[in-house]
């Protein structure tokens, strides 16, 4: 790939430029339920490469932005119900001017819902990206059809191995869906993930008893979950920038 892709192409096109799935297996017999899980989906976790630099040489590690599903659909309050973190979208935008600046890696993923009363099914405005990314000059972009961006159109753990990539900062939408699945997909996979969480935002939920649990709830146990169970670092926008 020349250079970073326009914002204006979408999936169709990186799907036909990047359709190669890993083929990488582990040697031997899966021995964990991760491992077990990467070879169900055709991928593996992330191994080590061979240093190609001389000895003593610092390796300079790049950590691409991940951004999940900031989408115009959400948006939608009559479909979603109340939201929390009003300021998410402008920590997303911060997120992508530093890491545009940098010129360090940005992906960008929409979910292209088959649900046939979602707000982002493909074909309509709700699909889009919010106007926040406007200026984004993503590196690759891709839709999913399920939460994890592992599981997408474009083989996402493929890609990152290819340009030498073992760490990310995730934001976007819903917290406590698809970027907390692609979170923990990544720790699980041997990614140095860290998650943006004021750079996320949900909705509140009905538990199986009746109740509401608010958005600023299930976004506490996502943080907890994340960073208890060793699957991500879990960061303010201020700290990930200073």
């Amino acid at each position: 790939m020349n250079g970073p892709m326009p914002l204006s192409v979408r999936s169709c096109a990186h799907t036909s430029a990047i359709t190669a799935r890993s083929n990488i297996r582990l040697p031997g017999k899966s021995s964990t339920p991760i491992v077990r899980m990467a070879e169900k989906y055709r991928i593996a976790p992330l191994l080590p490469l061979p240093s190609t630099r001389p000895a003593g040489e610092t390796r300079l590690m790049t950590t691409a932005l991940l951004l999940i599903d900031v989408q115009q659909g959400f948006d939608d309050a009559a479909f979603w119900g109340p939201r929390n973190n009003p300021d998410a979208e402008a920590n997303i935008q911060a997120l992508l001017e530093a890491w545009q600046a940098r010129r360090d890696p940005v992906v960008l993923v929409h979910h292209d819902s088959i649900k046939p009363d979602s707000p982002l099914r493909p074909g309509q405005p709700g699909n889009d990206f919010k106007p926040e990314l406007a200026d984004a000059r993503p590196d690759l972009v891709f839709g999913k059809k399920v939460n994890s961006a592992f599981l997408g159109d474009v083989d996402l753990h493929a890609w990152f191995t290819k340009k030498n990539i073992t760490s990310f900062v995730l934001a976007g939408i819903q917290t406590n869906f698809c970027c907390e699945t692609t979170a923990r997909m990544g720790g699980n996979l041997g990614y140095d993930v860290t998650f943006a969480l004021d750079a996320t935002f949900t909705f509140d939920l009905q538990a199986p008893d009746g109740t509401t649990v608010t958005a600023d709830e299930l976004t506490k146990t996502t943080a907890t979950n994340l960073q208890g169970g060793s699957f991500a670092t879990v960061k303010n926008t201020k700290q990930i920038l200073s």
